[in-house]
């Protein structure tokens, strides 16, 4: 279903949107966090969900910092901060979107239509944030902040969400460096239109495939190919540390910590 024309009252489709969020949301609020800036040009000028983005991004950030530092006392601020950064990136929160059908009830403008706005993640994740802020307006900070912690507790415990913020091209850079391993080659193809276009990318070391990734644009489907390499590569030269990752993900937290996302002699790299 698509909210098209806003209403007075809260639609079948707002109160299934509402029900899944698991909080509630006054009518014009919860139009106004759902409202494009595509559909307000095309429609007069109309106010958009950009301030209530803003002002969700802000308690997002807040609540995951508070929920992080709280939870593990022995991580220093990198750590932290790297954690952060993956959970409430736009790849994250428009992945929860998407889980909870977010884009149907989007009030878009007709480019954006055309162009599969609704399962942009740009415009998932900016929408998940204007809903936050929202349920800031009608509640307050406890009720938004539970919401937070049901939309993304889960991905706190979630190590590949968590890896999601290491920067793995860096990390495959410095141990093909440090290895001697060879030179780096991302070998990469498109297919699709401009406006709809997938990419992959062969991940090369001295001539030998270590990882393929795929994605909306080069880059990403190079970050992912990265990703995917040094699952081998750690299996390869830190086994300890795989194991641990592996542990880790299974819930098992009797398990060394995991050197993941950490070269060879470069302990502190990403920071």
């Amino acid at each position: 279903m698509s909210a098209e024309i806003p209403s007075p009252e809260l639609t079948d489709g707002h109160k299934l949107l509402l029900k899944r969020l698991g909080v509630s949301i006054d009518a014009g609020t919860l139009r106004l966090a759902l409202t494009h800036r595509s559909y307000a040009y095309e429609n007069g000028g109309l106010p958009t969900n950009e301030r209530l983005e803003f002002l969700g991004d802000s308690i997002l950030g807040f609540s995951v910092t508070d929920a992080l530092y709280r939870d593990n006392p022995l991580l220093p601020e990198g750590d932290l901060a790297k954690r952060r950064s993956a959970v409430v990136s736009t790849r994250a929160l428009a992945s929860i979107g998407r889980e909870l059908g977010i884009g149907e009830f989007i009030y878009l403008g007709q480019g954006e239509k055309l162009t599969k706005g609704r399962n942009k993640s740009s415009i998932l994740a900016d929408t998940m944030e204007a809903l936050i802020g929202a349920a800031y307006l009608t509640h307050g900070i406890e009720v938004a902040r539970q919401l937070v912690m049901r939309l993304v507790g889960p991905l706190l415990a979630d190590s590949a969400v968590l890896g999601a913020g290491t920067d793995w091209k860096t990390n495959i850079q410095e141990i093909a460096a440090s290895r001697h391993l060879g030179t780096i080659v991302y070998d990469i193809t498109g297919v699709g239109p401009d406006h709809d276009r997938s990419f992959t990318a062969n991940l090369m070391i001295g001539g030998k495939h270590y990882g393929t990734g795929t994605g909306p644009s080069k880059k990403e489907a190079e970050r992912t190919a990265a990703a995917a390499a040094w699952v081998d590569l750690e299996k390869k030269f830190f086994p300890g540390a795989a194991a641990a990752s592996t542990a880790a993900s299974t819930g098992k937290n009797d398990a060394v910590p995991s050197t993941a996302g950490v070269s060879p002699d470069v302990s502190s790299a990403g920071k």
